[in-house]
């Protein structure tokens, strides 16, 4: 059943016109307010971005609940980090796994099916678990900022995401890279400890590698696919086809 509207398109103009020049535990603030535990958090545990949100995120909200996704091919990096926001931090963390096994995945997709089709892994690994990850909630919290990529350049505080039909809150909008290592520095965080060894965006074993001096900070994710998005944040039509199969 199709979630109920939760905002209209002059409400969402109206609260990014509110929330310019907020900061993002203003914004956590609003949303806290807005939508209470009706709303979830995604992190991936991996980038600055979600080092310094979970930080605001445990300060402003702390019964905030956090999901990530566990695509059984994350770095055991990533994983002890999670472990760590979760003793340290005291925020619920809830893991979603894809539908298919990496064995059943093979069985039948095909081997290595990041390297044939990786918008296809992307989708049976990460964007139908976050569509079911997202059921039962009306909002959702990200660390995207405009600053990531030219794909999220236009971004909002306040959007409406149709592939999920929930709002989409994006604390750090107008963030900068530098901004939020300022932040982690300031308040003295612990962050992932592959970001020390050259990896400026994190994902999946499989497809990311360490950034080189000069490269994009995403140039290291599905490096020579000509991917940019694993399909959450721009949009996917093959979850549509996911959900109805299994």
């Amino acid at each position: 059943m199709p979630k109920r509207a939760q905002m209209t398109a002059g409400e969402i103009a109206a609260a990014n016109e509110q929330l310019a020049g907020k900061t993002p535990e203003q914004i956590l603030a609003w949303a806290n307010e807005r939508f209470g535990d009706e709303c979830t958090m995604a992190s991936s545990f991996g980038g600055s971005s979600g080092t310094a949100l979970l930080d605001m995120a445990r300060r402003v909200w702390p019964g905030l609940v956090v999901f990530y996704l566990d695509t059984d091919y994350l770095f055991p990096e990533t994983l002890e980090y999670k472990d760590h926001i979760a003793s340290r931090f005291g925020l619920k963390i809830v893991g979603f796994k894809s539908r298919w096994t990496p064995e059943q995945q093979a069985k039948e997709f095909g081997p290595e099916l990041w390297k044939r089709d990786p918008d296809l892994c992307c989708s049976l690994r990460k964007v139908e678990p976050n569509g079911r990850a997202l059921e039962g909630y009306l909002a959702w919290i990200t660390g995207i900022r405009r600053d990531q990529a030219k794909t999220r350049q236009a971004v909002g505080f306040v959007e409406w995401d149709a592939q999920f039909e929930a709002v989409k809150i994006n604390p750090l909008a107008e963030w900068t890279e530098s901004q939020v290592w300022d932040y982690i520095r300031e308040h003295r965080l612990v962050y992932n400890r592959l970001m020390d060894r050259g990896y400026k965006s994190i994902g999946c074993t499989n497809c990311t590698r360490p950034v080189k001096d000069g490269e994009d900070p995403r140039a290291g994710r599905w490096a020579g696919t000509g991917k940019v998005e694993c399909g959450i944040q721009t949009g996917s039509e093959t979850i549509m086809l996911l959900s109805k199969k299994g």
